[in-house]
């Protein structure tokens, strides 16, 4: 419930930001929820390809 609280807060501060006509600190405000939302996803490690010699990829 916390993280609810929390996006829906940043939300509103940045309709805020846009109503009173600052679009770039309203944008900023959304990248900041963005870039949060990707740490908290769990990291897809990539695994190595091992293929025989001469075999294309």
């Amino acid at each position: 419930m916390k993280g609810f609280t929390k996006k829906f807060e940043q939300i509103f501060t940045a309709i805020t930001f846009a109503e009173a006509g600052e679009f770039e600190t309203a944008r900023e405000i959304m990248r900041e929820q963005t870039r949060e939302q990707k740490r908290d996803t769990p990291v897809a490690r990539k695994t190595a390809r091992i293929s025989a010699p001469g075999a294309k990829r």
